[in-house]
């Protein structure tokens, strides 16, 4: 067992972490400093702080990160028009490097030599988190629980907690079947009847959207307003970025809109079934692609678009913090200095509609567009020296007989 004196755990309070708390304390024999962060899951993250009291810890960290999050990691992933796998806008994978961020931090400031986390050893989380902290601090020591332990079941936590006499919440009603994520950008799901592909997500799962059939009948407008590639207004309201968000969520679960039922390739070579509540991050990306339709170069938006599965693959994976990253942000954000301007939307039952754009720095030239008169803006008889300067290699290929036919 390594030489461990002080550890920051990332701590909900929950069963999980509560029973890692204890287990720390008594397998490594060190002081635990708890960090508890507050991404917008929708739960009051402040009771930890009584729970980490009970359990003798003297420094606690409960951390309002949701500005942070949206500003520096939502913003710029959506700046790049981020989806994994033709579908999932990566809401569990953008928090997992802040999480990492701010544990290094702690560490830091409080002078520990070892961080904590609560993912398991069959999940993405544990290589986010680590790569994470390698990469802020390559000497760091992190403990993973889950893959030391034997406590590889609820019963035998539910057992250990009671032996150890951990406070542990219960409540009357049921306890959901699903494994579940949230912050401001999404809830996921997983496990429960969602392990067998064939059968349909309940209903009742959901937690921030209604069913697009529930939806109003009559659709909703709204117009976002984008500077340098980021909605800093909403119907002209100017909003931050986590207001934003926030707003954007309430809007689209009103109309149906985020939900998401897809198979995964996980990290770590297995397949997951997951579902996805993302109503404003769905939004987002629709207004956003709208925005740069209009004021990007056509060959730069095509090179964003070629870059972004390997954008999006690298933070699936962990590698937020890698150079390779770094870098494709540094042109991603290079792009977005005449992203600007005003997109309008049309929810409705599920569906996101853009109606209008407009930017000052638009590239649309409807002089030349018009199929009426264009006064001479544009010569069509120009196609044809394009069209044949592109065919040449055509034409030789064939003339050779290399003809497909």
């Amino acid at each position: 067992m390594a030489d461990v004196k002080k550890v920051v755990l990332a701590y909900s309070g929950g069963l999980d972490t509560s029973v890692i708390l204890k287990w720390l304390q008594d397998t490594y024999n060190c002081e635990v400093v708890t960090f508890t962060a507050d991404l917008g899951q929708g739960e009051e993250v402040e009771p930890a702080r009584a729970k980490a009291q009970a359990m003798g810890v003297k420094e606690i960290y409960i951390d309002d990160l949701r500005e942070e999050f949206v500003r520096d990691f939502v913003f710029p992933m959506f700046r790049a028009n981020t989806v994994y796998e033709g579908e999932y806008l990566l809401g569990t994978s953008i928090a997992r490097p802040l999480i990492a961020k701010r544990l290094i931090e702690i560490a830091n400031e409080t002078g520990a030599d070892a961080i904590s986390h609560g993912a398991t050893g069959k999940g993405n989380d544990q290589v986010r988190f680590e790569l994470g902290a390698y990469a802020l601090k390559p000497g760091v020591k992190v403990i993973a629980p889950w893959r030391e332990w034997d406590l590889l079941s609820r019963e035998k936590l539910m057992d250990y907690a009671a032996k150890h006499e951990i406070p542990i919440e219960r409540h009357g009603k049921k306890k959901s079947p699903y494994s579940m994520d949230a912050n401001l950008l999404h809830i996921s799901y997983e496990g429960g009847v969602l392990e067998d592909t064939w059968t349909e997500h309940e209903e009742d799962m959901w937690r921030w959207t209604q069913s697009p059939e529930a939806a109003p009948n009559v659709p909703t407008y709204i117009e976002l307003t984008y500077r340098a590639g980021d909605i800093v207004a909403i119907d002209g309201v100017e909003m931050t970025p986590a207001q934003v968000l926030t707003q954007l969520n309430k809007i689209g679960g009103e109309n149906g809109i985020g939900r998401l039922d897809i198979v995964e390739n996980r990290y770590v070579g297995m397949k997951s079934r997951g579902c996805y509540e993302t109503p404003g991050g769905t939004i987002m990306l629709k207004a956003h692609r709208a925005i740069e339709s209009i004021t990007l170069d056509r060959e730069v938006a095509h090179l964003k678009d070629e870059l972004m599965p390997k954008y999006a693959s690298l933070i699936y994976n962990g590698y937020w913090w890698s150079p390779e990253r770094l870098m494709l942000q540094q042109m991603i954000d290079a792009s977005q200095a005449t992203v600007n301007g005003v997109v309008r939307l049309k929810l409705y039952k599920g569906n996101v509609i853009v109606v209008g754009r407009k930017s000052d720095d638009s590239l649309f030239d409807a002089n030349i567009a018009t199929f009426e008169d264009d006064a001479g803006a544009y010569d069509q008889a120009d196609a044809a020296g394009f069209i044949k300067l592109n065919a040449l290699r055509l034409r030789i290929a064939a003339g050779k007989g290399r003809s497909p036919l």
